[in-house]
């Protein structure tokens, strides 16, 4: 009993010399005054301990500076993705509206529209909200819906429940440090259809403004200001994603890539990373041009490049194996020789 009292006093230290809003840390001290010696033991402490622990490491109050350079913006969209200029167009025009409102006295009343990617899959959904935080400097945090079944996954579950623990939203501002960061709700068609309803209910009030400044995480059991958070979804259609949600989201449809677009994104993005990721120089490996049109299309017609990628990195293994058995190339990729790199 001594020890758990001394482990209760070490946590009132803790919470008084943490700098947390003025309610959060009564909440916490009341908590731990009325604990007394937990009655559950040594499981009921953890779980105290546990909660407590959690609640100090949310950065309440902190938030990262954005960098509002249109310029600097273009530069990063160019390096990481060719084409696709109707979208990058929106993106600017996105940014230029934050640009505007920063240091005014609309700035607190402003929020972001929801940008909403939708299109087929490998058209550089994901990797456009990637750009966009790194554009603006605040870290990413990726919180997948594929399948997801369980709204208090997304809510997280009260601590009554021996199994409790915070929801995704929460886990995401702790792993971020701010709470300001970039939250990327991937793939928000594709949660399970029987708890649809639940979680689409949850997206509401996560992306809704007069809400998410009060978000409940019922772990946490007290409300967190989500009001900063810049929210970005992806979807590969929108015919599962219910009409309250669509309404508060601005979609950007995702445009196909042409052969054309895939050659020159193979040349010079995808297979330079494949190389340097297999671990071998770059004048090891050639791919004679005659061989690209059925690299691009081993299968028919593709919309995205993800399976672009997967074939470059797939030659660049058999190359990299064939290096360390004691071939010494160069290699070079033809027409008759494809079939030992590529199924």
């Amino acid at each position: 009993m001594d020890s758990a009292r001394a482990q209760l006093e070490e946590l009132k230290i803790k919470v008084t010399q943490a700098n947390l809003p003025s309610e959060v840390s009564e909440k916490l001290l009341n908590l731990l005054q009325f604990s007394g010696s937990p009655a559950g033991g040594g499981a009921e402490l953890a779980s105290l301990i546990s909660y407590v622990d959690f609640v100090i490491s949310l950065p309440f109050g902190k938030y990262s500076q954005d960098i509002l350079d249109i310029n600097r913006t273009k530069q990063i969209l160019d390096k990481n993705h060719y084409g696709l200029q109707s979208v990058k167009d929106r993106i600017l025009e996105y940014l230029s509206i934050l640009i505007l409102h920063k240091n005014t006295a609309q700035e607190n009343n402003f929020h972001a529209p929801i940008l909403a990617f939708i299109g087929l899959v490998g058209t550089g959904k994901t990797s456009l909200a990637y750009s966009i935080a790194e554009s603006l400097g605040r870290p990413l945090v990726r919180i997948p819906f594929g399948g997801l079944g369980d709204p208090a996954s997304l809510r997280g579950a009260s601590r009554i429940r021996p199994d409790a623990e915070p929801g995704q939203i929460i886990k995401a501002i702790k792993s971020a440090k701010v709470s300001n960061p970039v939250i990327l709700l991937d793939e928000i068609d594709r949660v399970a259809v029987e708890h649809r309803v639940d979680i689409m209910g949850v997206l509401v009030e996560l992306l809704d403004p007069a809400q998410n400044q009060a978000f409940l995480d019922h772990y946490l059991d007290f409300p967190y200001d989500l009001s900063q958070v810049l929210f970005i979804a992806t979807a590969n259609n929108t015919g599962n994603i219910a009409t309250a949600v669509l309404d508060r989201l601005e979609p950007i449809i995702m445009p196909s890539y042409s052969d054309e677009e895939k050659l020159i994104i193979g040349k010079n993005y995808l297979l330079p990373k494949a190389i340097e990721e297999a671990g071998f120089s770059k004048d090891a490996l050639t791919i004679d041009e005659a061989t690209w049109p059925q690299i691009l299309r081993p299968l028919g017609f593709d919309s995205g490049i993800r399976s672009l990628s997967r074939s470059l990195q797939t030659i660049c293994r058999k190359v990299a194996r064939k290096k360390v058995e004691g071939e010494v190339g160069p290699f070079r990729i033809s027409q008759e020789n494809l079939g030992e790199y590529l199924s």
